[in-house]
């Protein structure tokens, strides 16, 4: 059964295309010496991308095993939070299995206070200006 391998590298210090510039051509090599039966690059928003296709789980980890390999991970932009490495494709291939559902939010379990009443009121530019609200005259005769 084919065996994916993705490495995602992050924008860091400095953009992970230049690492990608750097490393690629080795990256490749060392794949096809090994197994490699596919491969591709994806540029990200966030940086490269990295997918790999061994067929078999013995030339994927020896391929992880690579001093050459090491080192390329070892010099990604940012070190400590910019790398990632798993198995499976990256982005939205899917997973396996489907995700359990999520617990509903609890919206609504308190009651909202009403809302206060709208009190009109009027703009004017004459601080004299009278109010004509119908309501304030009185009752003719």
């Amino acid at each position: 059964m084919p065996e994916w391998l993705t490495v995602e590298v992050l924008d860091g210090g400095e953009p992970a295309s230049a690492w990608r510039r750097a490393y690629e051509h080795g990256l490749v090599e060392a794949a096809i010496t090994h197994g490699a039966q596919y491969w591709e690059w994806h540029d990200t928003r966030w940086g490269v991308v990295l997918e790999l296709v061994f067929a078999d789980d013995d030339r994927l980890e020896r391929f992880r095993g690579l001093p050459a390999v090491r080192a390329a991970l070892d010099a990604v932009p940012d070190p400590v939070a910019g790398l990632l490495v798993y198995r499976g494709r990256g982005g939205g291939a899917g997973v396996g299995v489907p995700r359990r559902p999520r617990p509903q939010p609890v919206a609504g379990a308190a009651a909202l206070p009403s809302p206060e009443p709208e009190q009109p009121f009027r703009l004017s530019s004459d601080p004299d200006e009278r109010d004509d609200d119908p309501d304030d005259q009185p009752a003719a005769i």
